[in-house]
C-alpha cells in the first residue's frame, strides 16, 4: 500500500451549470478535509450548457475566494488524467440519493481501473440540499418557479438570455460572504 502523500490534493469535478448551494456545501466541507481542493469545471462540447466555462469559473471564483486552499480549473478528457496532471490523489464526489450512487460507483470503478493510485471519496449531500441539482434548478426557474434558497427577484423574460440573467441574479443570493479583492 502506498504511503500517504505529504499534501493531499483532491479534485471536485462537475459541470456547475449553474453552481448550487449543494455544490458550495461540498466545497466548504471538502476544503477542511484536504490540503488543496481543485474545483474543476468539465468542458463538454456535446452538451449545450447554459453558462460558458468562463462564466461558470467566474461565478466559482466569486464565491470561493474565502477558501485559501481552493482553486478553480477546467478540463476536458478523462478526469483521472486531469487529476494526475495536478498530482491529485483523491476525487471528491457528492451523493444526494441512492440513484446517484449507482452512477458514481460505475465511474469510480472505471477511474480506479484507469488510475489505481487515485481514490474516489463519496460525500453525502447535506440533507437541506439533497434534492437540488443544477438540472432541477434550471428547470424550475425556466418554468417560472421560485427557489427560496436562490431567489431575490425574478425577471419576466422567457428568452435564453433572460433565463441566464435570472440565474445570475439568483446566484448572488447564494453567496457565502463578500470577498475582498
Amino acid at each position: 500500500m502506498p504511503e500517504k502523500p505529504p499534501h493531499v490534493i483532491a479534485i471536485y469535478p462537475g459541470s456547475f451549470d449553474p453552481i448550487t448551494n449543494g455544490h458550495l456545501d461540498l466545497i466548504q466541507r471538502g476544503s477542511r478535509m484536504f490540503d488543496r481542493l481543485i474545483v474543476s469545471v468539465l468542458r463538454n462540447d456535446k452538451k449545450r450548457p447554459l453558462f460558458t466555462v468562463e462564466e461558470r469559473t467566474g461565478m466559482l471564483h466569486e464565491v470561493l475566494c474565502i477558501y485559501p486552499n481552493v482553486q478553480i480549473d477546467s478540463f476536458n478528457g478523462l478526469l483521472v488524467d486531469h487529476a494526475s496532471a495536478h498530482s491529485a490523489t483523491v476525487l471528491l464526489r457528492g451523493i444526494r440519493a441512492i440513484s446517484d450512487y449507482e452512477y458514481e460507483l460505475q465511474m469510480a470503478l472505471m477511474n480506479r481501473r484507469l488510475r489505481p493510485e487515485i481514490e474516489t471519496i463519496f460525500m453525502m449531500a447535506n440533507e437541506a440540499y439533497s434534492f437540488i441539482s443544477s438540472r432541477l434548478v434550471k428547470e424550475v426557474i425556466s418554468l417560472g418557479g421560485i427557489l427560496r434558497a436562490w431567489c431575490r427577484r425574478r425577471s419576466n423574460s422567457g428568452s435564453r438570455n433572460g433565463f441566464k440573467k435570472e440565474i445570475q441574479l439568483n446566484f448572488r443570493g447564494i453567496r457565502i460572504t463578500q470577498c475582498r479583492h
